[in-house]
Order: structure tokens, then C-alpha cells, then sequence
């Protein structure tokens, strides 16, 4: 009988289960979305620049967290 821990070619699957990659996975979804919504709140040229770091640091906290969970 297999191990129910055990994934595909017996990788074990209790680093993708942990909760701080899912936590860390929403912390960036949240500063994304922050991003996305200062796009749309004034029209100054500083507040696009702003937005647009905001926006691709949220990516690539989300990035990182998928690669954790996948790893």
C-alpha cells in the first residue's frame, strides 16, 4: 500500500502543502490587485510609474510562491 504523502515518482508532497506557500500566494495576489487599481485612480504620470512597480513586485511574489509550491 502506497503512501497517501507520496506523489508522482515518489516525491513527497508536504513542501507543497505547506501554508506559508499559500499565504505568501495571497500576500502577492493582494499587493497585485493594489497595483492593478492605483492604474485606475488618478491619471498622473507618478502614480502610473507607482502602480506599474507595485504591479510587477505582486507578480513576482506570486511567481515565487508557485515555483515553492512546485518545487
Amino acid at each position: 500500500m502506497e503512501n497517501p504523502d507520496q506523489t508522482y515518482k515518489g516525491k513527497n508532497s508536504a513542501n507543497a502543502n505547506n501554508p506559508a506557500h499559500y499565504s505568501l500566494l495571497a500576500i502577492g495576489v493582494f499587493v497585485t490587485v493594489l497595483g492593478a487599481v492605483l492604474r485606475f485612480i488618478a491619471d498622473w504620470a507618478m502614480v502610473d510609474v507607482i502602480s506599474n512597480i507595485i504591479l510587477v513586485i505582486g507578480v513576482f511574489i506570486c511567481l515565487k510562491s508557485v515555483l515553492a509550491i512546485l518545487k
